[in-house]
């Protein structure tokens, strides 16, 4: 199994990076954020999961174990392909997706694009157990009522989860726990 790549970003794709290592050149398929970061010429460390289907075999990168292990998770959910695995990771933070399944939120899931209800269920019932909250995690989950209100308003006008999150966590703490407060300030994250 190939476990990692380092090499030089020779080709930006919809969807992939083509990384050039000792003179091959490697389709690799990433998260979104991994792909937009990626410059020509660059060089990259990705860690890497081979996916090997009957007639293809297809690369995977990630800039983390953590983004590595969470795809691999995902992959033994019965209906959840590599795509959609890496739809997932495209679309939320590896802690976010952590803590969907440790309080048992599906609705964080089947906002990502592919994602249906139904498959946000399977990915929580086949992942609780396997996931654990380390206390890092654990402070993180602490989100507020308020601040669920407000990620699902932020959804609702059309950013993703990820901007969303972004939002949030832009505000800063000893804001008041008002709605349109807190609401008002995640919008002007996105003015700046």
């Amino acid at each position: 199994m190939i476990a990692s790549l380092h090499g030089e970003i020779i080709k930006i794709e919809s969807d992939s990076l083509i990384i050039e290592v000792g003179g091959m050149g490697f389709r690799v398929f990433v998260t979104e954020m991994t792909r937009v970061t990626g410059k020509l010429g660059d060089r990259i460390f990705l860690y890497t999961y081979l996916v090997v289907r009957e007639e293809v075999l297809a690369l995977y990168g990630f800039e983390s174990e953590d983004e590595r292990e969470v795809f691999y998770q995902l992959l033994g959910v019965n209906g959840v392909g590599p795509r959609i695995a890496l739809a997932i990771l495209s679309s939320l933070e590896v802690d976010t997706v952590r803590k969907a399944v440790i309080s048992d939120q599906p609705a964080l899931l089947s906002r990502v694009p592919g994602v249906g209800t139904k498959t946000a269920q399977k990915i929580i019932l086949y992942l609780q157990g396997k996931i654990k909250a380390d206390d890092r995690l654990m402070e993180t989950m602490k989100i507020k009522d308020i601040d669920s209100e407000v990620l699902e308003a932020l959804t609702g006008l059309g950013y993703s989860v990820i901007e969303a999150q972004s939002a949030l966590q832009s505000i800063p703490k000893d804001t008041p726990e008002d709605l349109e407060v807190r609401l008002r300030l995640a919008l002007q994250y996105f003015s700046t």
